[in-house]
């Protein structure tokens, strides 16, 4: 079982944190992260685009001029997509773009970015991420003294509102919850820093079992 140091938020070691193998020494299925990542894009699409048919515009359905004699095409409607104000021929109509990936390959795909991060030394873990007041500046000398300067995916409980309000203005990072770390949100940082506590709710997340609750 791997062991993660423990950091302040000076970047001082407090102690070491043992992490499951599973999880944090996986092997790195890239595959998998293009099957999940696609998806999450994909499901982001609205899919809202439409147009009128002929059917759906308003006007007269009154043939426009009788069927012979006039040397003109035939015609039976004003509605006909030829015409000005007419509906569009084989309009664009909604339609949902989402995808879900079994449950494994997400969990899978979760897997493998944690241990990538691992691996190349991008993930950091800090005690407890307790700035003790709403200030960006103040996060942002934090980030840096954890050498996450920029890019940085910070992840902890949702009930940081010191946190999730300071780190609002910093151009590129991000605040997550651990039940809200995803796939394309990991890859697309260049930092991972994560509370002890997070990371043991993110683990147990990744394991499919309940975290153990806080003494």
């Amino acid at each position: 079982m791997p062991t993660l140091d423990v950091f302040n938020l000076r970047r001082e070691k407090v102690g070491e944190v043992a992490v499951a193998d599973e999880v944090f020494a996986a092997e790195v299925k890239e595959h998998l992260f293009h099957e999940v990542v696609t998806a999450q894009l994909a499901s982001r699409r609205a899919g809202t685009r439409a147009a009128k048919e002929r059917s759906a515009v308003a006007g007269s359905s009154r043939k426009l001029f009788k069927q012979k004699g006039t040397g003109r095409a035939r015609h039976g409607s004003a509605r006909a997509p030829i015409y000005v104000g007419g509906g569009r021929a084989h309009a664009p109509r909604p339609q949902d773009w989402s995808q879900r990936p079994p449950r494994r390959v997400r969990i899978g795909a979760l897997r493998s970015a944690l241990s990538l991060l691992v691996r190349e030394g991008r993930l950091t873990v800090v005690d407890a991420f307790d700035l003790g007041e709403t200030k960006t500046k103040k996060l942002v000398g934090v980030l840096s003294a954890l050498q996450a300067p920029k890019k940085t995916l910070v992840v902890d409980d949702r009930g940081n509102e010191h946190l999730v309000l300071s780190i609002r203005n910093v151009d590129g990072s991000q605040f997550l919850p651990p039940e809200g770390v995803n796939v394309y949100d990991l890859l697309r940082h260049d930092h991972l820093v994560v509370s002890k506590s997070a990371l043991e709710a993110l683990e147990a997340r990744c394991l499919e079992r309940a975290p153990e609750p806080k003494s």
